[in-house]
């Protein structure tokens, strides 16, 4: 049995980050995901139009396991050292972020 965080369920409201993850958000392998400075994995609303065309079927926000989706970010030109405000946190771009092979199991 695979051990995964990927499958996130959608909220609509805020949510607090919370040290090394976000209020009821989850990270199971802390060897590869997660972990301090890795606590957001941010994917952008305007790259599932092109994955929902792609696979044929609707998706919805954290299909990707990412616990925050972004709207009129550039997240895939993000730079490593960028800063975004979202609400009243302060975020800074620690790394890029290689989809792993537990995203399979979840598409």
């Amino acid at each position: 049995m695979v051990q995964t965080g990927i499958f996130k369920t959608p909220v609509s409201g805020p949510v607090a980050v919370e040290g090394t993850s976000l209020e009821g958000d989850v990270q199971v392998d802390r060897r590869v995901h997660g972990g301090e400075h890795k606590a957001v994995y941010a994917y952008a609303l305007e790259d599932y139009a092109w994955w929902a065309n792609e696979l044929g079927r609707p998706l919805e926000a954290g299909s990707f396991g990412e616990n925050l989706t972004t709207s009129g970010l550039n997240v895939s030109g993000a730079m490593v050292g960028e800063r975004w405000r979202i609400g009243t946190v302060l975020l800074e771009v620690s790394q890029p972020r290689s989809p792993c092979f537990k995203l399979g199991i979840a598409m």
